[in-house]
């Protein structure tokens, strides 16, 4: 491990990782919020707060196996040094801010990993990275999207069958009503799954300079300050992207928001209880085309859906040479 720095820098660094993990929750409260805003179930501010109190709480209810793939399967923890986690926070968030002003829907959580991995290789060359958790992290950019649009496809399906002798009125006023319970599992599967990158990034700074013994671990202190951050910024909403992912991609009914959000709930669920870091952007976005396409192919707006894959594809890369770029000219 490199030498300690003073204590005032780690305390800056750690404050630009809870910028980092606000401006996660501002960019990402779309995912949280855009069905059942665009379903017009909840007001926008409303809505907001509803997913902040579910982001907050998400850390009762999972483990915390995405912070320690975070900390020490991305890159080898032994490299880190306070250059490496500003190189990646400054790529994440650069690209974040980039991204929101333009609405674009992108990963922020592959942002980070993105700007981990660019730091780290610039510091140690290639070998520096841990291929297997980067292997994971890289397949749930496809995996993650496919597996939220086949489950709200699918549920899509299933409630309409069950629901075939219903009027639709009662269609509509049941689903407004279980629109609050998909809308709080999506916002716990956020919660649960994204502040968890940024207490992987704080423990590993802390585990570089010594702070945690010799035993990486992620402090409680972390974990509620990383989830605070997450959901203030959720509070604040990302109007931009809200518009996109709630009604540029499809139109949505209640019961379409209801799979959807249910969908992409089971798969964030599934990725957390495993360790992996998977965009929730993405995830929401695959169900939102699944409930669309359930309907018809023409519901998509297949132009809308093809920039936001072309932003997905290229976020690691682009926060990868961001990464290096702010590590080889930081001091």
């Amino acid at each position: 491990m490199d030498a300690a720095i003073p204590f005032a820098a780690l305390i800056a660094l750690v404050a630009v990782a809870l910028i980092f993990d606000f401006l996660n929750g501002l960019h990402d409260a779309a995912n949280s919020i855009a069905t059942i805003v665009s379903t017009r179930v909840l007001r926008p501010q409303y809505a907001v707060m509803w997913a902040a109190f579910f982001n907050f709480i998400a850390f009762t209810v999972f483990g915390l196996h995405v912070a320690q793939t975070l900390g020490t399967g991305i890159i080898d923890p032994a490299i880190v040094d306070p250059r490496v986690i500003f190189g990646a926070l400054a790529a994440a968030i650069g690209w974040n801010l980039f991204t929101w002003w333009l609405g674009i829907p992108s990963s922020s959580s592959h942002a980070l990993v993105g700007g981990l991995v660019g730091a780290g290789v610039a510091k140690g060359g290639f070998g520096v990275a841990v291929w297997s958790g980067l292997g994971k992290t890289i397949a749930a950019i496809v995996l993650s999207p496919l597996v939220g649009f086949l489950l709200a496809m699918l549920l899509v399906l299933l409630v309409s069958w069950l629901a075939v002798r219903a009027t639709p009125y009662a269609v509509d006023s049941t689903f407004r009503v279980l629109q609050f319970v998909s809308a709080s599992l999506y916002s716990l599967g956020h919660g649960g799954n994204d502040a968890q990158k940024t207490m992987g990034i704080i423990a590993v700074l802390l585990y570089s300079q010594g702070y945690l013994g010799g035993t990486f671990h992620v402090p409680l202190w972390v974990v509620l300050t990383c989830q605070a951050a997450m959901a203030l910024g959720t509070l604040f909403g990302g109007w931009r992207i809200v518009h996109t992912m709630g009604s540029k991609i499809t139109r949505l009914t209640p019961m379409q928001g209801f799979c959807a959000e249910t969908g992409g709930a089971m798969t964030l669920f599934m990725a957390t209880w495993l360790g992996v870091p998977v965009s929730t952007t993405h995830t929401i976005t695959g169900a939102i085309v699944g409930v669309g396409a359930a309907r018809r192919t023409s519901a998509v707006r297949w132009g809308v859906a093809s920039n936001i894959v072309v932003a997905w594809v290229v976020t690691l890369p682009s926060t990868a040479l961001l990464g290096a770029l702010v590590w080889w000219i930081t001091p």
